[in-house]
């Protein structure tokens, strides 16, 4: 007791387990550097891997211009390794050693004990490491030079030999053919060390393309570092019935275990189930059923388990067709499997199955013949398909096998609302691929077809009445607060105020038309289900801060505006240079995770957010793309941060400048356009920071950012 108050608990910490990068993140440990200099600031020429070994090769410029490089030195290397004359196969193109290669080997063929901790906000997150490597200098480029010697002394020696006139002896030759190889001397030779050099250097390279530290694809890649279900949702699998603990705690003997029945391999009883992971559960069992109602698949995981947790882990193995779950078709056919039938490919399969499934959705039969007719599918793997998910009826078809489940449908609209966005992904890839004529998936939230013949005509006219007369009063209640509010307001001339329709048939022109005039960012999450009317939320509809969606011009000072204005310059001080692609992009993140209900929700258009990033103190960079370039318009729209209030700006407007008149630009020419604009006392450092800052290197050449792809 006494040691305890002596050293009392500070803070306790919760850990957290992340596994989005578990199989992916590699620590590399670089050679010791001068504590001035990271390796962040070393221009990453090229990188390579091979997957298989772990092996990594990764490229670096080499700064000729430092004093402490010796030039003679650096000039002979290249003469030894690419001769006198220099060509696309040289190593050093600039006839001078000014890069170098870092080759990587394996310290430790166990990496269970270690992970990578990332501390924010109290809570300290880990991520398991798959592999840890060192690099190390590679001088490959010494054997090169050594191989070109060795090609100078042979050449200078047949020189010497041709002008022997002597005639060489007649020498017999001894043809031998080879024994049959034995499996004792192939199996010897597998395992000799020249068969695995020779298989190791089989394996083809992969390139990689390198972001720096700053780099908004890295900081993309870093938030996938923290647990995605730290709210502790996800953890519920952890929770077991007392007795399930007691079985873990004290297994049964093995003679118990021997006086059992011993089990098919494929066969696994709920008990030895439910000590799995959750989404484990989940799949085993979706794999094994094909189709269910969720209330069964609550009943047979247990009444200790959340339903949000399994809403969410069903969702990553099954559909959702007609209120029930399907599972997904690439569970039950797997990338490289192929048709036990025809030997189609797994990809052909899922292909013609989800068509399938998608008919479903859209109707409670479906006929053989059409679906053999549009997957050109053999008769067995179409009959499989449909006995997935279906009963057949004699003279009538195929029915799905399960009643619609419309209690699921009206307790769970935001699941029911993502899956719909889903089938409309499905649908549009099934229309490509097919060429099917344009249908249109029911308007309705649920995305999902009713259950056929339970509803006479004459319910659906009077839903139909009473749906029309509600939105009618709904409608006419906003019309009139937006009139009082527009009337107490000063609207200025040129401002045209769009009024709401009074029937669902002009809501829907009156979208089509804003739909046509210009295209709005996505800023919704895709589980929501709040109506827009005219761009805004329905509960916002009559407010003040916006019209049809978009703030009143010359209105800076509306919360949507302000936030736009804030997120805009917070970017751009960090970034400089961002295409409207990119900007979308962080604009997204950022969106998602704000709270729900915030003002950004209501709706940001391009237009918008490109008159704000303009009236943010930036300036559109008009580089001249080449005639076949892959970027889209988005990515072709590039603006950049013009005053921000330090000493760069000068340099930073020069570069922009530069690249306003040339699509990729040599940094000599960038060093000296900056030399002759701000002086001869520029220094290295302060070129090396307006690069790092605005532009990438690739291929030798600097582009601005987003401007290039690897």
């Amino acid at each position: 007791m006494a040691n305890e108050e002596d050293d009392p608990v500070v803070q306790e910490i919760d850990v957290y387990l992340a596994k989005s990068l578990a199989e992916k993140l590699y620590l590399f440990q670089y050679p010791v550097r001068p504590a001035s200099m990271t390796y962040d600031d070393i221009p990453h020429l090229s990188a390579k891997i091979k997957p298989k070994q772990q092996k990594v090769e990764i490229e670096m410029a080499i700064d000729t211009l430092n004093p402490n490089y010796c030039r003679s030195k650096g000039e002979q290397i290249a003469l030894n390794v690419d001769g006198a004359c220099a060509d696309e196969t040289s190593t050093y193109s600039t006839k001078l050693m000014d890069k170098q290669t870092f080759c990587s080997s394996q310290t430790t063929s166990n990496t269970s004990r270690y992970a990578a901790a990332l501390y924010r906000q109290g809570e300290l997150h880990l991520t398991p490491l798959h592999g840890i490597l060192q690099l190390r200098p590679s001088f490959s480029y010494l054997d090169k030079a050594d191989a070109k010697h060795r090609e100078r002394e042979a050449a200078n020696e047949a020189g010497d030999s041709s002008q022997d006139e002597a005639e060489e002896d007649v020498k017999q030759i001894t043809v031998r053919f080879s024994r049959p190889e034995s499996e004792q001397a192939r199996q010897r030779r597998v395992q000799s060390y020249e068969f695995l050099q020779k298989k190791h250097a089989e394996e083809p390279w992969v390139h990689l393309h390198y972001h720096g530290l700053r780099d908004s694809r890295s900081e993309h890649e870093r938030q996938y570092l923290l647990c995605q279900g730290s709210s502790g949702v996800e953890n519920t699998e952890l929770i077991k019935s007392p007795s399930e603990y007691l079985m873990m705690l004290m297994p049964p003997s093995q003679e118990e275990e021997k006086d059992k029945p011993v089990a098919p391999s494929n066969v696994l009883s709920m008990a030895q189930l439910r000590t799995l992971p959750l989404a484990d559960q989940i799949k085993i069992l979706m794999k094994n059923v094909k189709v269910m109602p969720f209330a069964n698949l609550m009943s047979l995981l247990g009444p200790s388990v959340d339903s949000v947790a399994v809403l969410r882990g069903i969702q990553k193995v099954a559909m959702l067709v007609q209120g029930n779950w399907v599972v997904k078709s690439d569970i039950l056919y797997p990338k490289d499997s192929s048709s036990p039938h025809s030997g189609v490919p797994a990809e052909v399969l899922c292909r013609g199955r989800d068509f399938v499934m998608w008919k479903f959705t859209k109707s409670r039969w479906v006929v053989r013949k059409e679906v053999a007719t549009v997957t050109k599918l053999c008769a067995e793997d179409v009959k499989d398909f449909l006995e997935h998910m279906a009963l057949v009826r004699i003279n009538k078809g195929w029915e799905f096998i399960l009643p619609y489940d419309g209690e699921f449908i009206k307790k769970h609209p935001d699941v029911v609302q993502r899956q719909h966005l889903l089938w409309m992904g499905i649908q549009a890839k099934l229309e490509k691929v097919y060429n099917l004529v344009k249908e249109t998936l029911p308007k309705k939230p649920d995305g999902q077809s009713g259950p056929a013949g339970l509803v006479s005509g004459d319910q659906r006219i009077e839903a139909a009445k009473t749906k029309a007369q509600q939105n009618h009063t709904f409608l006419e209640r906003e019309l009139q607060r937006r009139k009082e509010q527009l009337q107490a307001s000063t609207v200025l001339p040129s401002v045209h105020i769009k009024e709401e329709p009074l029937s669902e048939e002009g809501e829907e022109e009156d979208e089509q038309e804003a739909e046509e005039e210009e295209e709005p960012m996505d800023t919704a999450p895709s589980g929501s289900l709040n109506r827009l009317t005219n761009g805004l939320p329905a509960g916002q509809a009559g407010g003040g801060d916006s019209f049809n969606g978009h703030p009143p011009p010359g209105c800076a000072s509306t919360p949507v505006a302000r936030e736009l204005r804030a997120f805009v310059e917070a970017t751009f001080q960090s970034q400089f240079v961002l295409t409207l692609s990119e900007l979308k992009r962080l604009f997204n993140q950022h969106v998602a995770s704000l709270p729900r209900g915030h003002v950004l929700f209501s709706g940001i258009s391009d237009h918008m957010l490109q008159d704000t990033v303009l009236a943010a103190g930036c300036k559109q960079i008009l580089v001249p793309f080449p005639r076949q370039t892959a970027a889209s318009p988005n990515e072709q729209k590039v603006f950049a941060l013009w005053e921000s209030g330090d000493m760069s700006d000068q340099h930073r407007q020069v570069l922009f400048e530069i690249f306003s008149k040339n699509y990729r630009v040599r940094r000599n020419m960038i060093q000296s356009r900056l030399t002759q604009e701000c002086g001869e006392d520029l220094s290295k450092q302060e070129v090396d920071k307006v690069l790092k800052d605005c532009c990438v290197s690739y291929g030798g050449m600097w582009y601005l950012k987003g401007t290039v792809r690897s």
